[in-house]
């Protein structure tokens, strides 16, 4: 397999909600509400792609997009070169198998009334019928010593484990079909900082392992610079800026990266004391009222007339690095 086979290829992918206000009559027309607003990115198998922004961003709902847990308004998502947004449930089914979920909170997304051997084993249920029970447990068994879970412990319920133990049960889940691709929902935010180091680590050696390519959204860039290839920054449903991950912490070229790098703690005083942080005015604007041209004007030191008329379109710079700005340079 070429390290630079493309496994997903995102083109002008928008969502967009339909929001009544409360107490609506029948007849109220509803508010469109841009949750992702023409997204375009390329995925290459075994590389990681971070996904960063702040809450409301829409990384979530791109993510969902993407694997067709939440319809796309319009643009086109392609698997191996497939349509995936034209694809039936049939056809989708196989393609579920190469495309997995690793969720935000381990215990939730955990079926309590299941034990652990129980939940790894059900996608194996699912993409294999015709597997022995045999078969399954020896593979659970495998898996779950994988990821640094005891094999013994596999009729053990989800509320006997900790919240790391719990997300490396979902890591399991998702891995034991072998996929292509996972997409890691903030998978670590609701975790220690210690154990969050575990889970990354853990993610990271079995991607080298087994080739896999990450979707990894996170709020903490720290964690999104240490294992991502490449980064992109969303904000309000548009991409910011793509580059590698060395390129955008070395030479962030829009502003709002610039704002969300300049408030990562550096673990030295003397630099951190010295360091210029940027402080954005205001809040995110609602998706339901975003500004005109840029939408990231209302917020932007460098706003001039023309981020009001004209919505800044991806360019692409110097080494791949891609920004939306008007006056990056």
């Amino acid at each position: 397999m070429s390290e630079r086979e493309k496994l997903l290829s995102v083109s002008g992918l928008k969502v967009t909600f339909d929001v009544f206000p409360q107490g609506a009559m029948p007849w109220t027309k509803p508010r469109k509400l841009k949750a992702v607003d023409g997204v375009d990115f390329d995925l290459f198998a075994g590389e990681t792609l971070g996904i960063v922004g702040e809450s409301g961003c829409g990384k979530s709902t791109l993510a969902r997009a993407v694997a067709r847990m939440v319809p796309a308004s319009a643009g086109e998502v392609l698997w191996l070169g497939k349509d995936l947004l034209g694809m039936s449930n049939r056809e989708l089914k196989d393609v579920r198998s190469d495309v997995q979920f690793i969720f935000q909170d381990p215990l939730a997304s955990l079926n309590p009334r299941m034990t652990i051997g129980q939940i790894i084993a059900e996608p194996l249920k699912t993409h294999t019928p015709g597997i022995s029970k045999a078969d399954i447990k020896t593979r659970v068994k495998a898996m779950m010593d994988r990821v640094g879970l005891l094999p013994n412990l596999i009729n053990r319920y989800p509320h006997e484990f900790s919240g790391g133990q719990c997300q490396r049960i979902g890591i399991a889940r998702a891995l034991i079909i072998n996929p292509r691709l996972i997409i890691c929902d903030e998978p670590v935010s609701a975790l220690d900082v210690s154990i969050q180091a575990q889970v990354i680590n853990l993610l990271m050696e079995l991607q080298r392992e087994l080739g896999i390519a990450l979707i990894f959204i996170a709020h903490d860039l720290s964690v999104v610079k240490h294992i991502s290839t490449r980064i992109m920054v969303l904000y309000l449903g548009n991409v910011a800026e793509v580059a590698t991950s060395k390129q955008l912490y070395a030479d962030p070229r829009h502003p709002y990266t610039q704002a969300l790098i300049s408030a990562v703690p550096i673990p030295d005083p003397k630099i951190e004391k010295g360091k210029k942080i940027i402080l954005l005015e205001g809040d995110l604007p609602s998706p339901l009222n975003p500004p005109s041209g840029c939408v990231f004007r209302s917020r932007c030191p460098r706003a001039q007339a023309l981020c009001a008329e004209k919505r800044p379109v991806l360019e692409v710079l110097e080494n791949g690095h891609e920004v939306a700005c008007h006056f990056h340079d």
